[in-house]
């Protein structure tokens, strides 16, 4: 099984592509990561790639389905949380007006006290922004603490999000498929 997902290295697509090989793949096959769901779709119709996986939260997933429809067809659908998140602010800074995060992220807390928002493309920016200094708070994985104790402090634990998430590839399911609520069986 050859799965395409969503880049960077590190983030919670590379993450459950790899839990999903380990789970239901037997261990067996690899993750290629892709900057842009298009080229991951593309690569999949080009049959570089067995398989795409797609959290179904991603602000691109609608487009996919809709863009690829016959021809790239949902296969399998689950549930699975993602790396425990958190709010994570610089130590220096007692009270941050300003927040990073993917769009996804936006209402896992209130953040009504900050007054700037910025967006970020995936949480793996946000943490690496927090880490350069130049976001004063950001949403991202927890385990970025780790890295930068001195520097980070933990303003609130959000836990792990728990996604739906969709593998495409090919070829249809069969009619007869459990996973299929509009077949006669």
């Amino acid at each position: 099984m050859l799965i395409a997902t969503l880049g960077p290295s590190g983030n919670n697509h590379e993450l459950i592509a790899e839990r999903y090989l380990k789970v239901r793949g037997s261990g067996e096959g690899s993750v290629t990561l892709f900057t842009r769901f298009e080229n991951a779709f593309h690569a999949l119709l080009d049959g570089h790639v067995s398989h795409v996986l797609q959290c179904t939260a991603h602000f691109a997933h609608s487009a996919c389905v809709g863009r690829y429809m016959h021809r790239a067809y949902p296969v399998d659908t689950f549930i699975a949380g993602s790396k425990p998140l958190a709010l994570i602010a610089q130590r220096k800074i007692t009270q941050p007006k300003q927040v990073a995060l993917q769009p996804a992220t936006r209402y896992y807390t209130d953040l009504s006290s900050y007054t700037e928002i910025i967006d970020a493309p995936t949480t793996v920016a946000v943490a690496e922004g927090l880490l350069e200094g130049r976001f004063e708070a950001g949403i991202c994985a927890e385990e970025i603490l780790k890295q930068a104790p001195e520097q980070l402090r933990l303003v609130q634990s959000l836990g792990p999000a728990l996604d739906t998430w969709v593998m495409f590839a090919t070829t249809p399911l069969p009619a007869s498929s459990p996973l299929r609520l509009d077949a006669e069986h």
